[in-house]
């Protein structure tokens, strides 16, 4: 895969190249080690018949590269309770799939309300002084238009940041769009 923009809401980029260079080192060297393979056939209505990429395949590759490195799932794991209320929820719990030192790293290949949720993850563990800054890995619009309808694009993702300021997420994170390294 390859990186084909970046973006750095509140310092995200800055704060990963002077505090965590070899996070910074490995996250690079991960993307350009996850090769994007046309291995889905899509039985979509509208795609019938194509070679899609497959979010499985890279999703599989990017935890294999990320454990290979040395980064691990966080989980906090807490009991829902209103306010004003009897009701008690255990079992509740807040995850992010990639971490070292207090670098979060999600790679997201679903839907647009899933890399939005990602924000509101990374602000969470911001909030728990669990993380510095959250990097966001995303297919940019060229690569989402070669897979599975559903999945998303960074270029939405970076322009409804721009557009909430610095109201949310309110931590420092970089967004990486990522296209398969081929020719389109």
């Amino acid at each position: 895969m390859k990186v084909v923009y970046e973006y750095s809401h509140l310092g995200g980029s800055e704060i990963l190249h002077i505090h965590y260079p070899q996070c910074e080192r490995e996250i690079y060297e991960v993307i350009a080690n996850v090769e994007a393979r046309r291995s889905k056939i899509s039985k979509e209505k509208s795609m019938k018949g194509r070679e899609l990429y497959a979010p499985r395949d890279m999703n599989q590759q990017f935890r294999r590269q990320f454990e290979d490195r040395g980064y691990r799932e966080i989980r906090d794991t807490y009991t829902i309770r209103l306010p004003n209320s009897d009701i008690a929820i255990p079992g509740a719990f807040k995850q992010i799939d990639f971490v070292k030192d207090k670098v979060l790293v999600e790679v997201q290949f679903g839907k647009y309300a899933f890399m939005f949720y990602d924000l509101a993850k990374f602000q969470y563990f911001f909030n728990e002084n669990k993380a510095d800054v959250g990097v966001e890995i995303v297919p940019c619009h060229a690569l989402h238009k070669r897979m599975s309808t559903g999945v998303s694009y960074g270029e939405q993702l970076v322009y409804d940041i721009e557009r909430l300021k610095r109201h949310f997420p309110a931590v420092p994170i970089k967004v990486i769009l990522i296209d398969a390294g081929e020719p389109i």
